[in-house]
């Protein structure tokens, strides 16, 4: 990592011994942030939530139960924490081109088998992928861009969330018109990320070498701030991923037209995308803490709508809501992170990864439970939802004058 930021009144800042690289092709601002934004839709959009908007297809044409979409959706979350915990011991190269090159053999993978057991095992190895490439994808693009004092760009590297997810959606509804199973459906997906992983070959192996500072982070000295940021972070795991998980799915219960109710996951990566490019570019001055606990309350509302006006309407702001905040936490929650570890980072983003892991195996696990219960699925939103409410609340009260 190049550089520790410094933060102070939402200004970020190089400390006076980091290292500016020089802004050329392969090492400058506009690169960096462009790379980033390519391996997080990959990562994300793909590793991670690609079965999002497949789960529709799935039920039509491979008879899957929504409490066995529950059970696939919990192994992708379980190996999302497994490959938190490890992530750590990884170098940069190691953690991205492995974890690119898994996503992409793994995702191929579950159009060619039909075997539930061994489904869950390629959802699990996803997971872990994902995660080892958002926490050395973040942890490397956040320093270079702090060193060069270009927290500015942060938007346009965490945006890449948003690209894959609306990128996943628009061709699960392409493959939908043309009337294409879920199988192909997936391997269509492991060919892309196949494609981008070989197209960032080169840009992660030059990466390694332009490490100024070593890739190892030392062990993180815990403090009450760090456990407050922890926890906080770990609710937006378990805030935002029933939603995240279900939303196309609930869009159909309404709707079976795909160009209608496949709307629902485009819109909910087009918020996400536009949401971070606008947070970092037009909210910089805005205290993070503050921030941070006003997309919980407009999550919260998101979470909640669906349960209390279930209609297609409520479906389609709730993806407004949740997908315009939940990157920007992310954005807002890994760079508190990075302010609160100095050079701690790598582990103490790890550790916040963890946590949101934690939070968002227990949400499907949740559903897949009260599933079969009368209004149990509104229950689950509501719950998400009190969650978010207290973690804005403890945001609020911390936030620095």
């Amino acid at each position: 990592m190049a550089g520790v930021a410094r933060r102070d009144n939402g200004a970020m800042h190089a400390p006076p011994e980091a290292k500016v690289e020089p802004a050329d092709a392969r090492g400058g601002p506009a690169a960096i942030a462009a790379t980033g934004l390519i391996a997080l839709a990959v990562a994300m959009g793909i590793g991670r939530f690609a079965f999002t908007p497949v789960m529709p297809m799935m039920e039509a044409d491979a008879g899957l139960t929504l409490r066995a979409a529950g059970w696939l959706a919990a192994a992708n979350y379980l190996g999302y924490f497994i490959g938190a915990l490890c992530a750590a011991r990884l170098s940069l190269v190691q953690a991205v081109h492995g974890g690119l090159l898994l996503i992409a053999a793994v995702t191929f993978a579950m159009g060619i088998t039909h075997g539930f057991a061994l489904q869950l095992s390629l959802r699990l190895l996803a997971g872990i992928a994902s995660a080892w490439v958002l926490v050395h994808v973040s942890a490397w693009t956040l320093g270079r861009l702090s060193a060069m004092q270009r927290a500015d760009a942060n938007g346009v590297v965490y945006a890449g969330v948003g690209v894959g997810v609306a990128a996943a959606g628009l061709v699960c509804m392409a493959t939908m018109q043309v009337r294409w199973n879920s199988d192909r459906t997936w391997q269509v997906f492991g060919v892309l990320a196949l494609l981008a992983a070989l197209a960032l070959w080169r840009s992660f192996r030059d990466a390694a070498t332009l490490q100024s500072l070593p890739e190892t982070s030392p062990r993180i000295r815990w403090n009450a701030d760090k456990w407050r940021l922890m926890a906080c972070y770990g609710a937006l795991g378990f805030g935002y991923i029933i939603p995240a998980t279900y939303l196309p799915d609930m869009a159909h219960r309404y709707i079976s037209n795909p160009l209608v109710f496949g709307l629902a996951w485009p819109v909910f990566g087009a918020a996400s995308a536009l949401s971070t490019w606008i947070a970092a570019r037009w909210l910089a001055h805005v205290n993070d803490r503050k921030l941070w606990s006003i997309c919980y309350l407009l999550m919260m509302v998101g979470v909640a709508l669906p349960a209390l006006w279930p209609t297609l309407t409520a479906i389609l702001i709730a993806a407004l809501l949740v997908g315009g905040t939940y990157m920007v936490v992310t954005m807002l929650g890994l760079r508190e992170a990075r302010r609160a570890a100095d050079a701690e980072a790598t582990s103490f983003i790890a550790v916040m990864t963890v946590a949101f892991a934690i939070g968002q195996i227990v949400g499907p696990l949740l559903v897949s439970a009260v599933a079969h219960r009368p209004r149990g699925f509104a229950a689950a939103l509501l719950g998400a939802a009190a969650v978010l409410l207290l973690a804005a609340v403890s945001l609020w009260r911390s936030a620095r004058p």
